[in-house]
C-alpha cells in the first residue's frame, strides 16, 4: 500500500467566494493547515475579503467565475478546473458549495482524483429538481459533515453509503477566542463606540441582522424582562429593509434607551469580553452554530434555541440555556436567569464551556482531522 507520506499532497479547495462566513473561514483554515503540512494549498473562488488572508496561509487563490449559477458558466468552470489540476498536479478536489460543486466534481471524475465534498448547511428541497441538485454535496469520495445534526441530516436526505460520511465539526480559533489574549484597550473601546456604561449588564447578539437569526423575538423577549437594567447590542449588518423593521419593534416596545445597533463588528473577541450573556435565538435549526461555541471559549453563558447543531454545542443549565424556537416569554426567563448567575455560578459555567470548546471545537482538531481524510485518499487511490 502506498505511504501517504510519500504522495504530493496537493488540494484545490473550491468555494463561491471568500467573503466572511463559516465555508469561507473553513477554508482558509484548511488552505493553512495543508500549507504547514508542507503540501500545496489552491483555492479557486470568484474572490473576496478574505483573499489576502488565504494569500498569507500559503494558498495560492485562483480567482474565476465560481460563484455562478448559470448553468453553462457551471459547464465551463470544468474545463477551467481540469487546467488547474493537469497545471498543478492537483491530488485531490475539495467543494465547498452546490453549484462550484458540480464543476469540481466532474472536473475530479475525468482527471481521476478524488473528490471531498462538505455539508456546510442544510439545503432546503422543496421538489425533485432541487434535491436532485443538492445531491452533489453527497457525491464525494466522501462527504464531510459539520456537526452530527448535519450527518443525520446527509443520511435522511441522500441516503448514501454511512462509510463515506464524516462528521468535523467547525472549528474555532482558539488563540483568538482566548479572554487573556484580549488587551483592555480594545474591550474600552468597544463599551466606548456602544456607549455603555459601567455598571449596566450587556447581552449581545452577534450575527448577521436577517430574519432566521431571531432578532424580532430576542426583541419581544427583552420587552418581557421585568426590569430595564440592561443593555442589548445586535452586533451585525443586514439589508436596510430589515434593520428599520427592528427598529420600528424597538420604538414600539419601548427599547430605544436599551439597545445598540452598531452593524458589522470586527473583532469579536472583545465583543464578547463586553457582554454579560450571549444569545443565540436562531430560528431555523443552524447546522453548526459558530456562536454559542466562540461565546464559551470566551467563558461567556450562552441562550441558545434548542435547534440543529446548538443541541450539541450548548449543555443545557451547564454551559449555557437552551428555550423553544419563537417563545419569547421562555427566552426572557432563560435571560434572566442568566443575568442572576452569581460568581460562583458563572465562572464553573465558564470553566465548562471553554473545557468542551478545547475538547471538541478548535481549528486545530478539524484541520487535523480534514488532513487525516486527504491522507487515507491519498493511499486509497495513489
Amino acid at each position: 500500500m502506498p505511504d501517504a507520506k510519500a504522495i504530493p499532497l496537493v488540494v484545490l479547495q473550491v468555494t463561491p467566494d471568500l467573503n466572511v462566513g463559516g465555508a469561507e473561514r473553513t477554508t482558509v483554515d484548511v488552505a493553512r493547515a495543508v500549507a504547514l503540512a508542507g503540501g500545496k494549498a489552491l483555492i479557486a473562488t470568484a474572490g473576496g475579503r478574505l483573499v489576502a488572508e488565504a494569500e498569507r496561509a500559503g494558498a495560492r487563490v485562483i480567482i474565476g467565475p465560481y460563484d455562478s449559477k448559470n448553468p453553462l458558466t457551471v459547464w465551463r468552470n470544468v474545463a477551467r478546473l481540469i487546467d488547474v489540476i493537469n497545471a498543478e498536479h492537483v491530488a485531490i478536489v475539495h467543494a465547498r458549495s452546490r453549484a462550484p460543486a458540480w464543476s469540481a466534481m466532474w472536473a475530479a471524475r475525468r482527471a481521476g482524483i478524488p473528490f471531498v465534498s462538505t455539508y456546510h448547511g442544510i439545503y432546503k428541497a422543496g421538489n425533485s429538481l432541487k434535491r436532485a441538485y443538492n445531491a452533489v454535496m453527497a457525491n464525494g469520495d466522501v462527504v464531510i459533515a459539520n456537526s452530527q445534526y448535519t450527518a443525520a441530516h446527509v443520511l435522511a436526505e441522500h441516503k448514501i453509503d454511512p462509510s463515506k460520511l464524516v462528521t468535523i465539526p467547525r472549528g474555532i480559533d482558539i488563540e483568538a477566542f482566548t479572554p487573556s489574549k484580549v488587551a483592555p484597550e480594545r474591550i474600552a473601546r468597544l463599551r466606548g463606540q456602544w456607549n455603555l456604561a459601567a455598571d449596566m449588564p450587556v447581552i449581545l447578539l452577534p450575527g448577521r441582522l436577517t430574519r432566521l437569526k431571531g432578532h424580532t423575538t430576542f426583541l419581544d423577549a427583552l420587552a418581557k424582562l421585568p426590569h430595564r437594567r440592561f443593555v442589548a447590542v445586535l452586533a451585525g449588518g443586514g439589508e436596510d429593509r430589515y434593520v428599520e423593521e427592528l427598529k420600528r419593534q424597538v420604538d414600539r416596545l419601548g427599547l430605544a434607551a436599551n439597545v445598540r445597533m452598531p452593524g458589522h463588528v470586527t473583532d469579536m473577541p472583545a465583543a464578547y469580553m463586553v457582554a454579560d450573556i450571549v444569545v443565540s435565538p436562531s430560528t431555523v435549526p443552524e447546522s453548526f452554530g459558530r456562536t454559542p461555541v466562540e461565546a464559551q471559549a470566551m467563558g461567556r453563558p450562552v441562550v441558545a434555541t434548542a435547534l440543529g447543531g446548538q443541541l450539541e454545542t450548548v449543555e443545557d443549565s451547564a454551559t449555557g440555556f437552551l428555550v423553544p424556537v419563537f417563545d419569547a416569554a421562555a427566552l426572557a426567563s432563560a435571560i434572566e436567569r442568566a443575568l442572576a448567575l452569581d460568581k460562583n455560578a458563572r465562572d464553573a459555567m465558564a470553566l465548562l464551556g471553554r473545557t468542551r470548546v478545547l475538547e471538541r471545537y478548535t481549528v486545530d482538531a478539524m484541520c487535523a482531522a480534514t488532513l487525516d481524510v486527504y491522507k487515507k485518499l491519498l493511499v486509497r487511490h495513489g
